[in-house]
């Protein structure tokens, strides 16, 4: 199997199968693809499994491509600005990423939940106690917001994060939560109440516009006006 990442803003992979190769996504995630692939979506795992992918903000079913030609191409686009990101994981590696991240990946990969083990880390941790865990062998592509960032952590150092800029890391990196220090700080730092404190060793994978971040900016376009519709709309209609 071979994959090619195009575009800048909205990126979209390619993946180019011989006959026989699988990969498996969530619903309505596949944007093209040639003719010759065999569909068929079910709860893969297991109806645990499935509630449990439903926790971690992805859907009940999983859809499976598999290429029933000598070779053909199926492409997935990414759901907002962003990057995609091809992680190659050996037999039992594994990787924690936020919701929502996972793409598609080779069909011998297992796509389960990863809880957080501290409660504060789950509570406050910018995307809830509930995340993913993708593990080998093969290839997995995740959508991270805006641009990435990678560090290697070294065992013992720590990296403070606002939450949300959190997009995925190894097993090995410790996650905890702490409160900012500084009455002023709480009130008028404008980063939030906590951050995120990483450990290492292991890497660590930085998103420099979570989707909340991009909601949220988008939302304040989209506010009611006096005239009844949004400041978009209005623009758009010749309000504005």
């Amino acid at each position: 199997m071979k994959h090619r990442i195009t575009g800048n803003v909205m990126q979209v992979v390619e993946i180019l199968m011989t006959q026989g190769e699988s990969v498996f996504t969530e619903r309505g995630g596949m944007a093209w693809m040639d003719n010759g692939f065999e569909m068929t979506t079910n709860a893969r795992g297991g109806i645990g499994a499935a509630l449990g992918r439903a926790l971690a903000g992805e859907s009940l079913f999983l859809t499976t491509y598999v290429c029933r030609t000598d070779k053909a191409v199926i492409t997935f686009a990414s759901e907002f600005p962003g990057s995609i990101m091809a992680v190659p994981l050996a037999e039992g590696q594994s990787i924690i990423a936020q919701r929502d991240a996972f793409m598609v990946a080779e069909s011998a990969m297992k796509l389960s939940v990863h809880f957080r083990r501290r409660l504060g880390a789950g509570l406050f941790g910018g995307e809830g106690f509930i995340m993913q865990k993708v593990e080998g062998p093969g290839t997995a592509f995740f959508e991270i917001g805006g641009e990435v960032i990678e560090r290697e952590l070294k065992p013992g150092q720590i990296l403070k994060v606002d939450p949300g800029y959190v997009a995925m890391h190894d097993p090995s990196v410790d996650y905890d939560i702490e409160m900012v220090k500084g009455l002023g700080n709480l009130v008028f730092g404008g980063e939030g109440l906590f951050l995120a404190k990483l450990t290492g060793p292991g890497r660590v994978w930085l998103q420099t516009m979570p989707l909340v971040t991009l909601a949220a900016a988008v939302g304040r376009y989209m506010r009611p006006t006096s005239s009844g519709g949004g400041i978009v709309g209005n623009i758009l209609g010749g309000n504005g």
